[in-house]
């Protein structure tokens, strides 16, 4: 039995806390990202973005921009060489904006010059003209309202029926809820560089999550076989699902081949924010019943995500909203409604927690809610409802693997809640501005649980591909896997580690030679990369021992780390028998396959989940609006830990996303156009904004099938911490605060 079927290994390679390869290289600032890459004879490129959220193009004059000095290039739609469209699930997007433009910054033409001034310069010179429309901004008028794309508005519809449709409890609660729209915010903002080949083909070297998914965009645009685009990862400066989508790829691109040079493009912040998709916008409103025990009996929603001007990740998103909308809890009945739709807003997509978050906040509220209507203590509530394996959720899928939600509530409960300021001026809500006064601060402690799926759902063919080399008993792991931060490169190492006993590997370049590792998205490449990688090293074990057989006839057995002869000769590690010998296995891994949801929103759509509990403790001054976040704790089902110090770091940043979310971060729109394109007024949690944040318990119980036992980390930190913090802060005033962000004067003007 494989170490992959057992989801479980004995050694020192998995489990402990290894060292980051690339850890010093970042430490140093000597770590190449992809705004570092450069070339000789480079030029660069320039995007120019329409000004307007909704406008048809009547013409585009560049000729003045074209006749300046230093410009080799000006490309507009009709210079697009094969589909002028583009997409992440399904293709409604144009390369470059050709009849009329539906979000401010959608691309229109771009350039190439021998110098960025002079690209920006060419950009502002070409002359558009533009015959403004009237926007369409609310999303709920969306649904109904004259479509603003050959598509519809609507981009999916979205019904769950589960159980009775005309179940009612005793004790009923309702709210209408709202998230505004955040952005992934990472440090590296979009960066590249293409270089035309001489077979007609190009080389793109870009930040990413998914570069088969790139490949196949690109070469749809450029009317080339996948095969000569060739996409290889460049260092990437953080991601958060910001970076699955296709930005200045297909542009840096054309640029290369028509210009016959190396082309390189760069966005600075304010374009960044509007080259990439955002977290989706959500209108929600529920309704629970329980009985007066407090056992859930219906729940009913209505989802509404503004998925902006294009599709991108919309239809899997409001599939999370909907299937998980009623959280980590057992419900018998629930019918569930949600829609994704256009807008002229700018497009959203994928983002840390991918659909969970939005509706965790509004079902944790109904949560609290519900206890104070039955007067009931909030924890035990969620306790009497936790989901438990072989429940089954609101989709009839049956939960077959580990389910430890009354573990991450109870274990979370019990940890130690933090004394008070001690009349500490500087730990109250006004800082060092010492605008507190003390006397108005008031503490609040909230709590909220919540489940995530892992991997992609509803029958999409998910696989990775890796391969382990050994010559000579050195070890080398090809996979197009996405290091994004999170971890995998060090996985690989402890992998190679655990199975081979070598205890470093060379990890080769990410590129498009090997076949896809899919996204490192959906929690998913722990599971799925380290699936194969694992694989990989097996069928290394597997060919070392045939041939061991061959060259001596002896049968061996592999325990551990150690080959053992069937003819009682002295056992082998399995490091010393690879020595002098060469493999090249070549594995593909994939999950139990998942079905699509039918007409009622039912099916075994989902491979595995993941739970969390998080609990917050505020202080606020409820005269002046201001919050002091003072401690987060958590308890995380987490299958089995690979590497502690990692899965801490991932809680670590997933909590201050979610602290952002909860407080500060909001793109903040106005007929469509965003306000704070900027990391001046798009506010982000600083070092002295971060609280303690204290890891009550990892709840370790292996996960059958996946790699190890282990389950992904990196989503469920985001998605209910945001609701833990203000349901402390309603703990604290007594206000309902229905909306995230919680600004100031949503507190000190609540009732006004």
């Amino acid at each position: 039995m494989s170490l992959l079927e057992e989801g479980i290994a004995s050694s020192a390679g998995v489990g402990i806390s290894a060292t980051r390869p690339d850890g010093k290289e970042k430490a140093r600032g000597d770590f190449l990202f992809s705004n570092d890459l450069s070339s000789e004879d480079m030029l660069w490129g320039q995007t120019l973005r329409s000004p307007y959220p909704s406008a048809k193009i009547r013409q585009i004059d560049f000729s003045q921009a074209l006749a300046m000095e230093g410009v080799h290039a000006i490309l507009t739609a009709d210079d697009v060489p094969g589909e002028n469209i583009f997409g992440l699930e399904h293709p409604d997007q144009p390369v470059l904006a050709f009849d009329m433009v539906r979000y401010v910054g959608e691309p229109v033409a771009i350039v190439a010059a021998n110098h960025p001034e002079v690209a920006k310069r060419a950009v502002d010179a070409i002359l558009v003209d533009y015959e403004q429309l009237n926007p369409l901004v609310d999303s709920q008028e969306a649904i109904e309202a004259a479509p603003i794309h050959p598509e519809g508005n609507v981009i999916r519809h979205l019904v769950i029926k589960h159980g009775d449709p005309d179940a009612t409890g005793n004790i009923v609660v309702e709210g209408e809820y709202e998230v505004g729209m955040q952005d992934q915010a990472f440090l590296g903002t979009e960066s590249g560089i293409a270089y035309p080949s001489a077979d007609g083909g190009v080389d793109l070297h870009i930040s990413t999550q998914w570069l088969h998914s790139d490949r196949d965009q690109v070469a749809s645009a450029l009317n080339l076989p996948d095969d000569l685009v060739r996409v290889t990862l460049a260092g990437v400066g953080g991601a958060f699902g910001g970076r699955e989508d296709v930005s200045m790829h297909v542009h840096l691109c054309m640029l290369a081949m028509h210009t016959g040079r190396p082309v390189k493009m760069v966005y600075d912040r304010n374009e960044s924010f509007l080259g990439h998709v955002h977290r989706h916008p959500a209108r929600i409103w529920f309704r629970h019943c329980a009985d007066e025990s407090g056992l859930l009996v219906k729940v009913e929603a209505k989802v509404v995500l503004d998925g902006g001007a294009y599709a991108s990740t919309t239809s899997a998103v409001l599939a999370n909203a909907c299937c998980f909308s009623v959280g980590p809890y057992s419900v018998p009945n629930a019918l569930i409604e949600g829609w994704g739709v256009r807008t002229n807003n700018p497009p959203c997509g994928a983002m840390r927690g991918f659909g969970n978050v939005q509706t965790c906040f509004a079902a944790e509220a109904q949560m609290d809610k519900l206890a104070s209507a039955l007067s009931m203590d909030p924890v035990e509530l969620r306790l009497l409802n936790a989901l438990k394996t072989g429940d089954t959720l609101i989709t009839g899928q049956k939960i077959t693997g580990t389910a430890p939600v009354k573990e991450v509530l109870t274990s979370l409960s019990e940890y130690p809640i933090p004394k008070g300021t001690q009349g500490n001026i500087l730990e109250l809500p006004g800082g060092t501005g010492r605008t507190t006064d003390s006397s108005h601060v008031k503490r609040g402690i909230g709590y909220a649980a919540s489940i995530k799926n892992l991997m992609f759902s509803e029958g999409f063919d998910d696989f990775s591909e890796a391969r382990c080399i050994v010559t000579d008993g050195e070890v080398s792991i090809k996979s197009a896997c996405v290091e994004v931060g999170q971890g995998f490169v060090t996985l690989v190492n402890q992998i190679v580690e655990e199975t081979l006993g070598v205890p470093e590997a060379v990890i080769l370049p990410v590129d498009t030679s090997i076949g896809s590792a899919g996204s490192t998205s959906a929690s998913r490449q722990t599971w799925m990369s380290g699936g194969a990688v694992l694989k990989a090293c097996e069928a290394v074990i597997h060919s070392l021992i045939l041939e061991l057989r061959n060259e001596s006839g002896v049968e061996y057995e592999r325990v551990g780390l150690n080959l053992i002869p069937k003819d009682g000769s002295d056992s082998i590690e399995i490091a010393i028998a690879l020595r002098g010998r060469n493999f090249d296995e070549h594995v593909t891994h994939r999950h139990m396959p998942t079905f699509p949801l039918d007409q009622n929103g039912q099916g075994n759509a989902h491979v595995s989940f993941a739970f969390a509990a998080h609990r917050a403790v505020v202080d606020v001054d409820e005269e002046l609006g201001l919050v002091r976040v003072v401690e987060i704790a958590t308890s995380q089902d987490v299958g089995r830990i690979l590497n502690p110090v990692q899965a801490r770091g991932q809680i670590e940043g997933g909590i201050a996303q979610g602290l952002g979310l909860a407080l500060l971060e909001e793109l903040v729109l106005a007929d469509g156009k965003i306000a704070n394109a900027n990391f001046t007024d798009y506010l982000l949690p600083t070092a002295m904004d971060t609280p303690s944040i204290e890891i009550a318990a990892f709840i370790e119980q292996p996960e059958p099938g996946a790699p190890f036992g282990a389950k992904g980390i990196g989503e469920p930190p985001v998605i209910s911490s945001t609701p833990a913090i203000v349901a402390a802060i309603r703990d604290a005033t007594g206000y309902e605060l229905n909306r995230v962000p919680v600004k100031p004067e949503d507190i000190a003007l609540n009732g006004l």
